[in-house]
């Protein structure tokens, strides 16, 4: 267990916060810290063909040791953290034989991670849990990931009894801004399939996710004195504040779950003269994705015939569910599901309710299902890990490989 922690703790400790304000590749230079660390480990551990491009994309194989021909599979991670919450200084703390009871992250500025709240947390007691110290995020996503498929390569290097056919793995940058497999060459990469080692709790294993869109809405006003603004003034701020409320109310994240899309506003900024909104935009049914597009342009349409044309719309498709790509080669999403069955877990078979680099993989060639990676509250101060559940993710990626040997 404890050569799990020591490994998940040093890329942590690295900051690799991700910037979707730049448009280099990867978004922020201190990426390449934990890049060009995991590219010397895998070296270290005895991988063959360990590759880093100039967009700080790696590879690296673990040669077959079957005399027949077997399928190349690949596992695949990122190594960014979210832009949503610092990932500076993380100080993890190690939560010892869990007892079911609230855990203080941060006694000083009385942030708690509370069981009630966090009800998840009540599966863990007796284990083991890697948390946050309240000030930053921890980064399981997807260090968590990154640590599992490192271990369990180390362990078939040392175990040559295992038998496996080739195994290419992905470690990628700027997942977390949607940009992860923008530049992954999968021709170079050379699987049949892969996954992503990218899901949360113990047992998920997924093959649908949203459909994704995102919006950017810019409102030109005009600004006049209050006292003489009659007939004149635009207010580009209560102009948003009008668009935000024309969208379904009760169709957002904090409201939904499931195969429930949604219209998330995450960031409203401006004065008088100018104002921003943007938001992302999700749906798992295709038809109700477009309507979901066609409302927004419809909403702005609406103000601009009552504005004189004073905003502006920008709508990008981000990614696509992965299920139309997934479904033919189904036989992919049952051998993860034997592997995890194998190994005594319950496999938990559901849609992601948000996108992983394997659904643009599998829209790029390269059919992706997503596996857990153990960790719970992604993206924030909450989040946590229990060093049991990446430790079974090593036992699940390792079954993988033994089973696709005799496919």
């Amino acid at each position: 267990m404890q050569h799990i922690i020591d490994r998940f703790i040093s890329y942590i400790t690295i900051d690799t916060q991700s910037d979707s304000s730049s448009d280099a590749t990867p978004s922020t230079e201190k990426q390449w810290n934990l890049a060009n660390k995991l590219v010397d480990e895998l070296r270290a551990i005895g991988l063959s063909d360990v590759a880093i491009d100039d967009n700080a994309y790696i590879m690296a194989t673990l040669p077959s040791n079957v005399d027949h021909d077997a399928p190349t599979i690949g596992f695949i991670s990122h190594f960014d953290t979210s832009p949503d919450f610092s990932g500076t200084n993380v100080n993890p703390q190690i939560i010892k034989n869990y007892d079911g009871k609230d855990i203080v992250l941060n006694k000083e500025k009385d942030i708690i991670l509370s069981s009630s709240y966090f009800d998840d947390l009540l599966q863990y007691i007796g284990q083991t849990i890697i948390t946050t110290d309240g000030t930053t995020l921890l980064g399981a996503d997807d260090k968590a990931g990154i640590t599992e498929i490192v271990t369990a390569m180390e362990y078939l290097v040392n175990n040559p009894e295992i038998k496996h056919g080739t195994i290419r793995i992905g470690f990628t940058p700027d997942e977390e801004i949607g940009r992860g497999a923008h530049k992954f060459d999968v021709e170079k990469f050379g699987a049949e399939w892969a996954y992503t080692m990218d899901g949360s709790q113990i047992g998920e294993l997924e093959y649908e996710n949203f459909n994704a869109a995102g919006a950017k809405i810019t409102i030109k006003g005009k600004s006049v004195h209050p006292g003489y603004a009659k007939g004149k003034m635009v207010n580009a701020l209560l102009i948003a504040n009008k668009i935000i409320n024309d969208l379904p109310k009760h169709e957002t994240p904090e409201e939904t779950s499931g195969r429930e899309g949604f219209f998330h506003v995450h960031h409203f900024d401006g004065e008088i003269e100018n104002a921003t909104v943007e938001l992302i935009i999700r749906d798992h049914d295709l038809k109700r994705f477009e309507q979901r597009k066609k409302l927004v342009e419809d909403i702005v349409q609406k103000f601009n015939n009552e504005y004189d044309n004073c905003i502006e719309l920008e709508l990008n498709d981000q990614y696509f569910n992965m299920k139309e790509k997934v479904e033919p080669v189904f036989h992919i999403v049952e051998t993860a599901k034997k592997a995890m069955e194998d190994i005594g877990i319950k496999p938990i078979i559901k849609p992601i309710r948000g996108g992983t680099d394997g659904s643009q993989l599998s829209y790029m060639g390269l059919p992706c299902p997503n596996i857990f990676a153990g960790g719970h509250n992604f993206h924030g101060k909450y989040e946590y890990v229990p060093v049991e559940s990446m430790q079974k993710a090593v036992e699940v990626i390792v079954r993988i490989c033994e089973l696709t040997a005799n496919q």
